[in-house]
């Protein structure tokens, strides 16, 4: 046989060999025979283990309470002059509400009306706090900044809710398959 040939064909066998033993678990005793009785028994892991925890795709992710304030932070920072301590005490006084507003919104026992009476007396309370802060030329810089902060979260809520339209507009639009 000539020398090509053969390294040909021993090239091949060891690639071969390579894939079938990795199906059977590449001798680390967690393939399907792995001394415990059957196809993964004992302390293998099938696929329904190797996918993780499972949680459900409709549910998003929470960003935490401290993550949200310092994004708030920042921005308010260059409109409201802040220096480094302000904007430490500022992050911890709104992230602290963040919280205390999760809580009164995941309370099941009181009404959308209570929720909404309390998110208010609570969101005065925080901003009573900052303007705590606060010198007096920044107070009227800080209420411009929230008047500001509530149009662009209109925009932004209002955008999501026409771009919502479009795409049901467009799904209506489309035939029938």
């Amino acid at each position: 046989m000539k020398p090509i040939q053969f390294f040909f064909l021993l090239a091949f066998a060891l690639l071969s060999f390579n894939s079938v033993s990795a199906q059977y678990g590449n001798g680390y005793n967690n393939g399907y025979g792995n001394g415990y009785g059957g196809r993964g028994g004992g302390m293998g892991m099938d696929r329904s283990m190797m996918q993780g925890p499972q949680s459900s795709p409709s549910k998003p992710k929470e960003v935490p309470a401290e993550e949200t304030a310092a994004k708030i932070v920042e921005q308010m920072k260059p409109e409201v002059n802040l220096d480094e301590l302000q904007a430490i005490a500022i992050t911890n006084v709104l992230a602290d509400s963040m919280r205390e507003q999760g809580v009164l919104l995941k309370n099941e026992s009181s009404s959308q009306e209570q929720k909404s009476e309390q998110i208010n007396a609570l969101r005065e309370a925080t901003n009573k706090k900052i303007n705590s802060f606060l010198s007096p030329a920044q107070i009227e810089k800080y209420k411009t900044f929230i008047e500001n902060f509530k149009e662009i979260k209109k925009t932004k809520s209002k955008k999501k809710k026409d771009k919502k339209e479009v795409k049901e507009d467009t799904e209506e639009a489309k035939p029938a398959e």
